[in-house]
């Protein structure tokens, strides 16, 4: 049984049996509780500091456990009602309401109820994940000299060189001096915004785009600003069009396998981003979370933006974190020019440093055997769980697989080259959210399109992750339960 379950369940048992003691009466010992429930120590432990934060028991070092004594008087209720006023009254002049959306994040964060199947996940099914390369970077780390040290704040520099030749290419423009290691992507991407842009200031933003960004933007009290894309991925005549009538400098892209689409920027349209950003003398906020991510039929990736920009007009994102663990949040922001500065004392007024040990596991990893080993395994397995979606869809879902915006040439979704997702258009009028819970009631959990756009979506769109399940055959049933969910609302599916 998963160790938090035990937990939770042992304190339900034990909260349950107090009756039988006396307050002040001694609990069995921990050595008994351990051998009458057949769970370890660390359950039984962390079962009774459950009851002693709710005041049940008490511990005394040396003793044991004992009932409380009885409270004199039930605590009065907390009366929260004034927090309604605090939250939602804004200073005069506030443009941006100081609530957050975070109903996009949360849904790839949230863990799916037993049997459920994940398709709205954002990282790799632990099956996919490197554990045992971690687990042995991890165990090195922990004895290098200095590794549970104070590290540098910009990051340990054998990492950030790493991260310089990663981003900018081998004698590229990029040093390890440009280079912060950051706490993962979002960090990075959280920083960046609040570095490069002042509260109430327009940020333009890739339409659809990442959840996590508009909500890190709103956060930060910024106004995204939607740019449209089509199947070559931002269009940069309306991208000039924007910065033009917003008056922003600042734009977020993900040039490589945007998510939620899928698309790659066009050759053309790279060098133009560039120079209609500079024409407006904006920066470029480069989010390249997905590189790693690659599939084995894809061509030759193109470098990132950052390699190709010699004016400081880019700032890069990235991280470890989606192609190794969610736990590995470590990721990197790099850029050129004073901005720099400003970034780095974002970070270290957010944060300090990003844990020595977590660096030094990090640095262990990718310089070793293993992690090109793992980018193998996961650039093929991949293209398999896509290939494996897309046949489902044609065969038990064709309405949703049809023509539309930004899909398939020959009829069906966009089939991206990288990432873990598919973007479907749904037939026009479709409920996003009665579909996403009528799926869920069919059990499977997929993303409902809303939250990826900053203004009114022009039709309802579903994500479909293929990275967080367990394989091709959990994959076909998951569309297969979807297909019951299209059914129960009378949604065509043929």
């Amino acid at each position: 049984m998963h160790e938090r379950s035990s937990v939770a369940e042992l304190a339900a048992i034990l909260r349950t049996g107090l009756n039988r003691y006396s307050p002040g009466e001694k609990l069995p010992s921990s050595r008994v509780l351990v051998e009458q429930h057949r769970v370890s120590p660390v359950t039984v432990s962390r079962a009774l500091a459950e009851l002693v934060a709710e005041g049940l028991v008490v511990t005394r070092p040396g003793a044991g456990a004992f009932r409380a004594e009885p409270r004199d008087e039930a605590p009065r209720p907390a009366d929260t009602s004034w927090q309604e006023i605090a939250l939602s009254a804004e200073p005069a002049g506030d443009q941006v309401p100081r609530s957050v959306d975070a109903s996009g994040v949360l849904a790839t964060l949230a863990v799916p109820a037993p049997g459920v199947i994940e398709l709205n996940g954002g990282y790799l099914h632990p099956g996919l994940q490197p554990e045992r390369a971690l687990a042995a970077a991890l165990a090195r780390a922990g004895r290098r000299p200095g590794a549970w040290g104070r590290p540098p704040v910009e990051g340990v520099p054998e990492l950030r060189a790493w991260f310089a030749r990663e981003i900018g290419g081998r004698g590229g423009p990029l040093v390890a001096n440009d280079v912060l290691v950051t706490a993962g992507g979002q960090s990075a991407l959280t920083a960046a915004l609040r570095a490069l842009a002042a509260p109430g200031a327009p940020v333009l933003v890739e339409s659809p785009t990442y959840p996590g960004m508009l909500a890190a933007a709103r956060a930060s009290g910024l106004r995204p600003v939607p740019v449209p894309m089509d199947a070559d991925g931002v269009r940069t005549d309306l991208l000039a069009d924007a910065f033009r009538a917003s008056g922003a400098r600042l734009f977020v892209c993900q040039p490589l396998f945007q998510n939620p689409t899928g698309t790659v920027l066009g050759a053309q349209r790279r060098g133009e981003v560039l120079r209609v950003a500079r024409a407006a003398g904006a920066f470029v906020i480069e989010d390249d979370f997905a590189r790693r991510l690659v599939h084995s039929d894809a061509p030759a990736l193109p470098p990132t933006l950052m390699a190709e920009d010699r004016d400081g007009t880019v700032v890069h994102v990235c991280s470890l974190t989606k192609a190794a663990s969610p736990s590995l949040r470590v990721g990197a922001l790099a850029a050129r020019g004073p901005v720099l500065d400003r970034l780095r004392a974002v970070q270290v007024v957010d944060s300090f440093f990003v844990p020595g040990p977590l660096q030094e596991t990090a640095l262990e990893l990718v310089g070793s055997p293993a992690w090109p080993r793992h980018l193998r395994l996961i650039s093929g397995e991949l293209t398999v769980r896509r290939d494996a979606v897309v046949t489902a869809l044609r065969r038990q879902l064709p309405a949703l697989a049809g023509p539309g915006p930004g899909q398939g040439a020959a009829g069906g979704p966009f089939v991206p080259p990288g990432g873990f997702h598919l973007w479907l258009r749904l037939p026009d009028g479709t409920d996003e959210a009665a579909l996403t819970g009528a799926a869920l009631r069919a059990g499977v959990a997929v993303a409902a399109g809303r939250p990826y756009y900053a203004a009114e979506p022009p039709a309802p769109h579903l994500r479909l992750g293929f990275a967080s399940a367990s394989g091709t055959g959990e994959l076909t049933e998951g569309i297969g339960r979807l297909r019951a969910a299209c059914a129960e609302l009378s949604l065509a599916t043929g």
